[in-house]
């Protein structure tokens, strides 16, 4: 097992490391520049505003300082435009929203997804089967963009005291929430479903109903620890996902978090943010992953 968590830890760095230098490249072949606005700015100005940022000198150069930087100073490098700002400032400022929805949504989903995938399982082929799956087909299928501003219309018409935008209470995570954790518990239904039904086929799961141990224990005991092992792996890249990826609902319900600057950074050529921010996302997938094979481990004992 150490060698498996080794090897695991090797990978993340090395992943990591091409998704800062594919990123760095990528940014820097973007048409435009972070400088270009409606009045054109007079050439020396321009020149000045390159040098302080360090953009005047030639590209290998500028990776070699971004990664020195990186490594032996934990700086991910200041905002082009709002001067003395730095990048780190605004993940620290926008990630405790977006962790605060990710928990909720994560919460919402498991307690909504593994029990509707493990008694679909249990019911196969009967009503109550059918009415999982299709609550797992129509949360595939629909995206977060028609489900949020579904969910926004009918809580403004019939639940007046929940607000539909903003980030200010705690009643304010219910919709969000809602929202990005129904999607996911779709997939986890799904997910929670296939795995119950392969391992319930298993002999020794026969062998334990022919020796008159009860349906209970024999799904809580013995099935559920191989059944969950395909939720437990989505589990991790999905929270990620959660916390950095949710910038639909994010705009919908107006919530200051991580996915708005994915887009704006984009949008004003904002090169340092983005590498951070993709960097960071990075990061936080790696160490999903890593927890999710953790939890993988510790549920299959021929991992072991």
């Amino acid at each position: 097992m150490p060698k498996l968590i080794l090897s695991r830890f090797l990978q993340g760095l090395l992943t990591l490391f091409v998704l800062v230098t594919l990123t760095f490249f990528l940014v820097h072949a973007m048409p435009g520049s972070p400088y270009t606005e409606e009045k054109a700015l007079p050439e020396h100005i321009l020149a000045e505003k390159k040098k302080a940022m360090g953009l005047d000198k030639p590209l290998p150069v500028q990776y070699a300082i971004y990664i020195s930087n990186l490594v032996f100073k934990q700086d991910l490098g200041p905002m082009i435009k709002k001067e003395g700002v730095q990048v780190s400032e605004i993940i620290a400022e926008s990630f405790p929203v977006s962790l605060a929805l990710g928990l909720a949504s994560m919460g919402i989903a498991l307690l909504v997804g593994i029990p509707a995938g493990v008694i679909a399982a249990v019911r196969k082929n009967t009503p109550v089967d059918f009415s999982c799956l299709a609550f797992a087909m129509v949360g595939i299928c629909l995206p977060s963009f028609v489900i949020g501003p579904l969910l926004a219309v009918g809580a403004g018409l019939y639940f007046q005291s929940l607000n539909v935008a903003g980030w200010s209470s705690p009643t304010d995570w219910i919709l969000p929430a809602f929202t990005l954790g129904m999607i996911n518990a779709a997939y986890l239904a799904r997910l929670s479903r296939g795995g119950m039904l392969d391992v319930l086929n298993q002999d020794y799961i026969r062998t334990a109903k022919a020796k008159g141990v009860p349906g209970s224990r024999i799904i809580i005991r013995h099935a559920l620890k191989g059944g969950l092992i395909p939720a437990v792996a989505f589990i991790g890249p999905a929270f990620a996902g959660m916390i950095s990826g949710s910038f639909v609902i994010e705009t919908i319900f107006q919530i200051p978090g991580m996915g708005q600057h994915f887009v704006n950074a984009a949008t004003d050529r904002e090169f340092f943010l983005i590498q951070g921010l993709v960097l960071f996302y990075g990061f936080l997938i790696v160490a999903a992953n890593l927890l999710a094979d953790l939890a993988q481990i510790a549920l299959n004992p021929r991992m072991r």
